[in-house]
């Protein structure tokens, strides 16, 4: 292995990352005609990259052992509890610690923690996960984060994470059958939330996406202003500085939760196609690691980080696109903020260190693969 490779990684994975924060910090620049928040995000991508080579340089193969996955599920859960007690509203959620200048969201390491958990744990019982004592204790540990992110209340989050489970149980080989029943219940549980846990402004959102011009200057102002970004694009967009949405402020929170429609607007159809082929790329890279993984925890936990990257990526375009109702949700790499771009950065050095580190060891198959090292 070469010295240059040990230092920088894997570029395969660096690249798309680095390449889609750039796009973003384009996007959300307004260059000098306005406060930006792109210094700022530059700073934090120079930040982010010097952690993702300090990670996947390590040997992270001791995040396989139970009492590391637990002690990072466990703070995950104290620091989600905490934010209740102790944070400040922002926005009406409970979701952010601020320190001076900078703020930490916690939901973004409990993200990766329930990854490596549920990585630890069906790596274990994958052929016994036809079980459904076993999809109800992952879903247990599941779930009691993502009440936690509820009770914020921040709706976009708690989507993810149970995304992000979902999706993880069915590369375990959950049956049909259990898949129905976990259906229902889910079916059940929406409906119960709509009348008892949901807020007067979540509701209202969820009604104009359904009748976005029954609040046009209310709850359906963001959805709307989105989609005429993303249409004034066309197929080439107006040209990066040029986006009168974003720019001239009719599109609210163009740099974080609607910056896929800014840079629509800027980019048009042909630039949007290039964009997701960055993700595409990145997302084909992950999934090849995946399938060459020497442990099967070091498969589940790419597997999930690229479910969780592509979580977000569907829900964030689907909410610019008007096509789902508004939860403030980012898009990987390109949305403002510190904390998020920092951990996905760290995430992928945890699958670059575990894929070089794992390269001498074998694929153990069996039911109850030991990984305590």
């Amino acid at each position: 292995m070469s010295l240059l490779r040990k230092l920088c990684g894997d570029w395969t994975l660096l690249l798309p990352a680095i390449t889609l924060s750039l796009l973003g910090i384009l996007t959300m620049s307004t260059f000098g005609q306005g406060t930006s928040l792109a210094s700022r995000q530059l700073l934090w991508l120079g930040i982010a990259t010097l952690v993702y080579l300090g990670v996947s340089t390590l040997d992270m193969r001791f995040i396989r052992r139970t009492p590391v996955v637990m002690a990072l599920y466990m703070l995950a859960f104290v620091l989600l509890a905490f934010l209740l007690l102790f944070a400040h509203p922002v926005m009406g959620a409970r979701a952010w610690f601020s320190l001076g200048p900078v703020s930490f969201q916690p939901a973004d390491l409990a993200k990766l923690a329930l990854i490596a958990l549920l990585a630890k744990y069906l790596s274990r019982r994958h052929v016994e996960i036809g079980d459904f004592r076993h999809i109800i204790v992952s879903g247990a540990y599941a779930l009691t984060l993502t009440l936690l992110i509820l009770i914020e209340p921040d709706m976009g989050n708690a989507i993810i994470f149970g995304m992000l489970w979902l999706g993880m149980m069915l590369v375990s080989g959950i049956s049909k059958k259990h898949l129905a029943v976990l259906g229902l219940i889910g079916l059940v549980t929406v409906s119960l939330f709509w009348f008892e846990g949901l807020k007067p402004y979540q509701r209202a959102r969820i009604i104009s996406f359904v009748n976005p011009a029954a609040d046009m200057r209310g709850s359906g102002y963001s959805a709307y202003q989105a989609k005429i970004a993303v249409g004034s694009g066309e197929l080439f967009g107006k040209g990066i500085g040029y986006g009168t949405q974003s720019k001239l402020r009719f599109l609210p929170q163009y740099q974080t939760d609607f910056i896929f429609a800014a840079f629509a607007e800027e980019w048009g159809f042909t630039g949007v196609s290039l964009l997701l082929l960055m993700y595409a790329l990145l997302f084909a890279q992950l999934a090849q690691i995946a399938r060459a993984a020497a442990t099967n925890f070091d498969a589940f936990f790419t597997l999930g980080v690229l479910m969780l990257f592509a979580a977000h990526v569907v829900i964030h375009i689907s909410i610019n696109l008007g096509l789902l109702p508004v939860t403030g949700t980012t898009i990987p790499f390109m949305s403002s903020g510190g904390s998020h771009l920092v951990l996905e950065f760290a995430a992928l050095g945890i699958v670059t260190s575990l894929a070089r580190h794992g390269r001498g060891a074998t694929r153990d198959l069996s039911a109850n693969e030991y990984l305590g090292g």
